[in-house]
């Protein structure tokens, strides 16, 4: 297929990208390439996918609608993987404005295009962080997300909701992932494992956050993007009445504590943390942990990389790419 793919020099979107290639298809990549966190960071992810055959890239933001529906006209692409986002729990707390421009505006101007020009399959990033505090482990995709605790988990709870109206008014075939904790080489610099890799290579402090009692699903970029790529010929059907849409957990079905993924990162590097202990951080969870079984139903995914390798490759990636 042709793919339309936002959010490609993102880290979930520059593997998803080359993982697409992988099976064949053509990806037309767009990003608006802002400063959330270093360009330099973006354009490297680029330089990675501008090599290969069947990739394209335009740079756009998903705010501007007439932009987007423009390229969608012209290029009509058959699915779209929609991974463009303002991420990150704790910048919503300071920059609110922007995840209503880019996580309910953007997403409202990519409903419209996908429903002025039609698609297979709209595939959209949703995330963990819609179940809050209030839920039982693990976290099955009927549990209740009515009780966000920050701007980015209401974005991506009103994101599933949009969704539904266009899959139940125009059946537009919508598949929502609940991504938990991902990881790997070129991950973000604002998530823990670059936060405390870069902090413990330093020598400076790390901050852990509830006094250390917190537990998260980490799950790997390559387990992740299989997920996706399993997913994407595999629109949902419209059935007994209800529409052509889902919402569906990819996590590694494990919650892991965060001061074992701190010791993990210290035999990794050599180093031991300098710890400063912190109270819960505002908009922040206690744990997280997925059962994906219904997409492992649906596609056979299977996570198969223990929190110990794929922290091994990130480090070794981290050491590559910053010449240590």
């Amino acid at each position: 297929m042709k793919v339309l793919l936002t959010g490609v020099a993102g880290f979930i979107g520059m593997h998803t990208a080359h993982a697409l290639l992988d099976a064949g298809h053509t990806v037309l990549g767009i990003d608006n390439l802002n400063d959330y966190y270093p360009v330099a960071l973006k354009l490297a992810r680029l330089d990675t996918l501008r090599r290969r055959e069947g990739f394209y890239f335009r740079q756009l933001d998903i705010a501007d609608g007439a932009g987007f529906q423009a390229l969608q006209a012209h290029e009509r692409c058959e699915a779209v993987v929609h991974l463009a986002a303002q991420a990150g729990v704790r910048h919503s707390l300071m920059a609110p404005e922007r995840y209503v421009q880019s996580n309910l505006v953007g997403f409202a101007n990519l409903l419209e295009t996908c429903r002025q020009t039609p698609v297979q399959h709209l595939l959209y990033a949703s995330s963990s962080s819609v179940y809050g505090n209030g839920t039982a482990l693990p976290y099955h995709e009927d549990a209740d997300t009515d009780h966000p605790l920050s701007l980015y988990a209401a974005s991506k709870k009103a994101n599933e909701a949009m969704a539904h109206a266009y899959a139940h008014l125009y059946g537009l075939p919508c598949s929502g992932l609940r991504f938990f904790t991902v990881y790997g080489p070129w991950g973000r610099p604002d998530m823990a494992p670059w936060l405390f890799t870069e902090a413990m290579l330093k020598g400076e402090p790390i901050h852990i956050y509830n006094h250390g009692q917190l537990q998260r699903d980490f799950t790997y970029i390559a387990d992740v993007v299989a997920g996706i790529v399993r997913l994407l010929p595999l629109p949902p059907e419209p059935v007994a009445g209800s529409p052509p849409w889902r919402v569906l957990n990819i996590g590694n079905h494990q919650s892991v504590p965060l001061l074992e993924m701190i010791a993990t990162l210290e035999r990794l590097t050599g180093r031991e943390a300098i710890k400063e202990w912190l109270p819960m951080q505002a908009g922040d969870v206690r744990a997280t942990c997925a059962d994906s079984s219904a997409l492992t139903k649906l596609t056979g995914y299977a996570p198969a990389t223990p929190l110990a390798e794929g922290l091994a490759h990130f480090v070794a990636w981290y050491r590559e790419y910053h010449g240590l």
